[in-house]
């Protein structure tokens, strides 16, 4: 094994089970496919920039025993077996834990057939001297996930900077599981060992970016999906992991990432508590904002999901609460009156009673929508001969598979509109209203005081139509 020099150079020694990139070769195309994976695997590790993040890798056939972490260590004789055991070996000599930092599956290949270029099987993690292993399982292109609860400084760190990934990169959903061993006397089962902390979690709970510790603390495996950017990880572990799990290795080399409080001036112990007081107010505030924002789209995303892409209910119900929050007294007739045998909503308010209609259309709206308002107002006196309505609305979610902001601003060309005895008004300025809380512009569109699309974009003469909804004209 190639000896390496020692000495402080504040540069801390990490590494890496490939070959130095700088020093391969890309292969010819007619290669075989093993000196092409040898080649594709250094290549991931190529931008980093390992002095500025003040690292220094240690790649295979290079001297492992003082390094401070591994990145993807291998198992495997003549391919890494050898460095990975001289790792462990040196963290084991000088009391310190081994940090290991390990990729799940294979980000450019779907199936997960092969791990690495060594033959490892892709989406598993196996460790060195205890049993058990993470399996990984890929989740499907557009996977959520989100940071799992009450996490330490460094994991929390690392879980924000792996959250904010592009939106197609991958991810795995991790489980701990046995190890099987085949023998003479057939296979043995030895359960796993030590605990996986979830760090980043999928929609479903499950981890995809973990922490594993082994029952005696002497390996801390951190697991992330293939496919992150490195220069990210080193910066971590050079600033976040190392010195919260093995500092004595940033004394080693004088990092400037480290230094002894004892022997700090008066200034920097001031400038270093001043600091570490602003990133503990920064996390809580940055938590607080974090379930602000969580809060608030919890509570928007029923309405904008329904006022902009729903349809049937989910549309009705977001537009009862729209309406209900302007002040009206909003009553669902389908369910009072059972079926469809009247308009979807009455809304009542300061003396006005008003059918509201709710549809929806994927495609240009059809007049079909205008004439069942029309039925339902002939019949409401058959149904509720005591309670006269006094005005009417219908309320058309159009265009509804396209993106909002390409839809036409009006249900109806206004040629439509204009022989009407009621305003038709767009679901989606319904929840431009009701995110602006402009409680005014709903009664004023719903009573057919004005034009829904604001007074300041009309003719006067359109400002001053007044909707009658019995008059033959549909204006006073």
């Amino acid at each position: 094994m190639a000896a390496h020099p020692s000495g402080p150079n504040g540069l801390v020694p990490v590494h890496i089970a490939v070959h130095d990139p700088a020093q391969m070769e890309e292969p010819d195309p007619q290669a075989a496919d093993y000196a092409r994976k040898l080649f594709a695997a250094s290549a991931k590790y190529a931008r980093i920039s390992w002095t500025k993040h003040r690292a220094e890798p240690r790649w295979l056939k290079l001297d492992t025993s003082t390094c401070a972490a591994a990145i993807n260590p291998s198992h495997f004789s003549g391919h890494g077996a050898d460095e990975f055991d001289r790792f462990l070996s040196g963290a084991a000599s000088r009391g310190e834990p081994a940090l290991i930092i390990a990729t799940m599956g294979t980000a450019d290949d779907d199936d997960d057939r092969v791990r690495s270029v060594f033959g490892r099987p892709g989406g598993r993690v196996d460790f060195r001297h205890f049993a058990g292993a993470i399996i990984g399982k890929r989740l499907l292109a557009g996977a959520e996930v989100s940071l799992a609860p009450d996490l330490d400084a460094a994991d929390r760190d690392l879980g924000l900077r792996l959250r904010n990934r592009p939106a197609g990169d991958p991810w795995w959903a991790m489980t701990l599981q046995a190890s099987a061993l085949e023998g003479p006397r057939g296979t043995t089962v030895r359960e796993p060992e030590g605990e996986l902390v979830p760090i980043l979690l999928d929609s479903l709970g499950e981890p995809v970016v973990a922490r594993w510790t082994s029952g005696d603390g002497k390996q801390i495996w951190y697991v992330i999906p293939d496919g992150v950017d490195w220069n990210q990880v080193v910066d971590w572990l050079v600033q976040r992991a190392l010195p919260e799990y093995v500092p004595a290795a940033l004394r080693r080399v004088r990092s400037r990432h480290h230094v002894d409080p004892a022997l700090e001036t008066p200034r920097e112990t001031q400038a270093r508590g001043s600091l570490e007081e602003l990133e503990r107010r920064y996390l809580e505030d940055k938590t607080r904002l974090e379930d602000d924002l969580e809060r608030a789209r919890q509570e928007a995303e029923p309405m904008r999901n329904g006022l902009l892409y729903g349809s049937g209910s989910e549309l009705e119900d977001a537009v009862a609460v729209v309406l209900r929050a302007a002040g009206f007294t909003v009553t669902d007739l389908d369910e009072e009156l059972g079926g469809t045998l009247s308009a979807d909503l009455l809304a009542v308010l300061n003396g006005s009673t008003c059918l509201v209609e709710v549809k929806a259309a994927a495609g240009a709206a059809g007049e079909k929508l205008i004439s069942q308002l029309q039925r339902h107002l002939e019949k409401w006196p058959l149904l509720r001969p005591g309670q006269p309505v006094t005005c009417a609305a219908l309320i058309v979610n159009h265009q509804h598979r396209l993106n909002p902001v390409e839809r036409p601003a009006e249900v109806y060309q206004r040629r439509v509109v204009d022989a009407l005895p009621f305003p038709v008004i767009a679901s989606g300025d319904l929840y431009r209203w009701w995110r602006t809380q402009d409680w005014p512009a709903v009664q004023t569109a719903v009573l057919g005081q004005a034009r829904p699309r604001g007074e300041q974009d009309e003719p006067p003469a359109v400002r001053r139509r007044r909707w009658r909804p019995w008059s033959k004209g549909g204006t006073a």
